[in-house]
């Protein structure tokens, strides 16, 4: 998890998270409009679609803006087709980069994240170039809220996750995708409060970067992120210490 870990300390150390520049919302509606549309409307029966139904209230999203993204997505008003992409390439010092994308116009965004890789000193490589440096985990993050760490690691470990990381201010939970739903409603039941809770990439061995690359990356990965288009982007970067206390 180092480097997964690594760039959400310093995604919160600079203040660039997603709702910090008004982007979450597009995104968010993104995954609810795909969850409804593939797995229908009801979220009782559509174990992701009551996923992006909670991230969302998590968020504070209106309710009317959450009843609308099912609709559209189900028929029941004029929506447009979003579909989900996956693009993979390398960026500044060797790092592998995957990108997510839910795009109503793949010309248009797969010329985006072309051009984003190539202006940051990157370059998008082939299917398969390197999703297979990475697993796909369950990260659940929340703040720390009343409870002591060693009650918070119990309920994770006993409802199945593999491991908790500690930061100042939030947990990281990590699980393996078939205890992902168990260790998050574990949270949800001793009544804590999620941050987010999501299925990501996780790189299986990270590469050391610091100093001028580490820079040229973190642009690369900010502008990415930037984009209505990208959902996440994952790498398998471990950013020095050095490089992370620089950006407090």
């Amino acid at each position: 998890m180092s480097g997964h870990s690594k760039w959400s300390t310093i995604k919160r150390k600079k203040g660039a998270a997603d709702a910090k520049r008004g982007k979450i919302f597009t995104k968010l509606i993104k995954e609810l409009t795909i969850a409804a549309r593939e797995g229908g409307g009801d979220p009782s029966g559509n174990p992701r679609l009551r996923l992006a139904i909670d991230n969302a209230k998590a968020a504070n999203m209106p309710a009317d803006n959450i009843e609308r993204a099912i609709k559209k997505a189900t028929g029941e008003l004029e929506g447009t087709t979003i579909s989900e992409l996956t693009y993979e390439g390398y960026g500044p010092g060797g790092v592998a980069i995957l990108v997510e994308v839910a795009t109503d116009n793949k010309n248009r965004t797969v010329a985006e994240v072309r051009h984003l890789f190539s202006k940051h000193g990157g370059n998008m490589g082939e299917s398969g170039s390197v999703a297979w440096m990475f697993e796909k985990k369950g990260i659940v993050t929340l703040p720390k809220q009343g409870k002591s760490e060693e009650d918070i690691l119990e309920v994770a470990l006993n409802a199945g996750a593999e491991d908790m990381r500690i930061e100042d201010e939030f947990y990281e939970i990590q699980t393996d995708i078939e205890s992902f739903e168990t260790v998050r409603k574990a949270l949800v039941d001793e009544e804590l409060k999620t941050e987010n809770a999501s299925l990501q990439w996780i790189a299986k061995n990270t590469v050391n970067i610091g100093g001028e690359n580490a820079e040229k990356l973190l642009k690369l990965i900010e502008s990415l992120e930037d984009s209505d288009d990208i959902q996440n982007v994952y790498s398998n970067a471990d950013f020095d210490e050095e490089f992370v206390q620089q950006q407090s």
